[in-house]
């Protein structure tokens, strides 16, 4: 295992590098180099031709400009980095085919002793689990029904869902049929159950938003035979989310393999009761004219998320989170030669657990605003990616969690940069 500070300098020196440490070109004997360890002599001779192609800046080719995430495991930033590991498993994975639904179970097998779970699956993506989860409580292993969904014969199915839990992944779970129906107390809740109650779900970063906790919200589905899914996308780190909700007994669980976990952005976690992974597997892909064909996870995906998870595991998570407070302290303490500024480190208690320096000041009286911080940081060099966060508070948010080592200084500098302009 690579321990974490040469993680930090591989990821440190990973522009200056390229592509040169997977193509092996400090390696004196490639016969003996891990890399061709199982492919034949064609095959090792078709690699060394690609590792010799010259490294290519795709980015600078394409004409993207690159830049430092602040903010945080966001999609729309590509999530994360994957680690080392995760890239050579990947890289790994392209030199032999395999039997899909095989590899699939063998995969999946691994993964649920990870999260102690009766059974696991990769998908693409976390929102990808919610259409697969959801399709496999109303079809269960039925073909016909798995061919016919999301026009299953008969009444809407329907998800009981907090008011307060209702998200920007909704469609997901609604790309199957089913009609939400929303309530907001444990009465309201038990009313609501119905004939046509297929499944209950739970957002689990919103667990203090709504009135009725994880725990309670599990009994009552437990009380009345109703599958419970939770999402919990966003909620690793700390590790012992990977399997606390499957231990909880929620019947199934995803969360995404491209936020903290570090795996290919492309994947996601699906957990849970064997009879309902194995619906699951059934709605997706390779099986054709199913709800989930055109969620394809390779075979590389698959074993990447395999290798963040088990990567993940491995880490010294309070060394890790000692760094991280490190890292917002140089942030919070480049600021505080500004009085008119206000500045916090705040952590989310779930979802994004994370150091976060939040920035605020009277906008009316610097004549600055928020918009405007986050618009001279993006649009200048090197680009910097920062956000607001309403449901955190007030002011300007920077999270480095995902940010590359010693990128903390580069923020801090153009910070000081900007405000002593600012308030000059």
């Amino acid at each position: 295992m690579m321990k974490r500070k040469e993680m930090l300098s591989w990821l440190a020196s990973a522009p200056v590098l390229g592509a040169g440490w997977l193509r092996g070109k400090n390696d004196t004997n490639h016969e003996t180099n891990e890399r061709y360890q199982g492919l034949t002599a064609e095959e090792a001779e078709l690699q060394r031709q690609t590792d010799a192609l010259p490294y290519r800046d795709f980015y600078n080719e394409l004409g993207v400009r690159t830049l430092i995430n602040a903010t945080g495991t966001h999609t729309y930033l590509g999530g994360s980095l994957m680690l080392p590991e995760v890239v050579q498993a990947i890289q790994f994975g392209v030199h032999q085919y395999v039997d899909m639904n095989e590899f699939a179970d063998r995969v999946g097998e691994r993964l649920a002793t990870l999260c102690r779970a009766e059974a696991a699956m990769v998908t693409a993506g976390a929102a990808s689990a919610l259409t697969l989860g959801t399709a496999a409580v109303l079809t269960g292993t039925d073909r016909q029904k798995i061919h016919d969904i999301p026009n299953l014969p008969g009444p809407r199915a329907e998800v009981i869902v907090q008011r307060r839990h209702r998200y920007s992944y909704d469609h997901a779970v609604r790309n199957t049929g089913i009609r939400f129906v929303e309530v907001e107390t444990v009465e309201e809740l038990e009313a609501a159950i119905n004939e046509r109650t297929a499944m209950m779900l739970f957002m689990n970063a919103a667990n203090f938003w709504g009135e009725i906790r994880d725990e309670t919200f599990l009994q009552l589905g437990k009380k009345h035979g109703i599958p419970v899914f939770i999402d919990c996308a966003a909620d690793v780190p700390p590790a012992e989310n990977i399997w606390k909700y499957n231990e909880m007994g929620f019947d199934l669980v995803t969360i995404s393999g491209g936020k903290g976990l570090r795996g290919p952005q492309s994947t996601g976690l699906l957990t849970g009761r064997k009879d309902l992974i194995d619906a699951a597997r059934m709605n997706h892909s390779p099986n054709s004219n199913s709800i989930g064909r055109g969620m394809k996870v390779n075979k590389e995906e698959m074993l990447g998320l395999l290798v963040a998870v088990e990567q993940f595991l491995k880490m010294d998570e309070v060394a890790w989170r000692r760094e991280q407070d490190e890292i917002a302290d140089t942030i919070r303490e480049a600021l505080d030669r500004y009085p008119q500024l206000e500045t916090e480190i705040i952590v989310q208690e779930i979802g994004n657990h994370f150091p976060q320096v939040r920035i605020d000041w009277d906008e009316d009286a610097l004549e600055f605003t928020h918009q405007d911080l986050i618009r001279e940081l993006r649009e200048g060099h090197p680009s910097i990616e920062t956000a607001t966060k309403g449901w955190l508070g007030q002011g300007v948010f920077v999270c480095m969690a995902m940010a590359r080592p010693g990128q903390e200084r580069v923020v801090a500098r153009r910070l000081n940069e900007i405000f002593d302009r600012v308030l000059s």
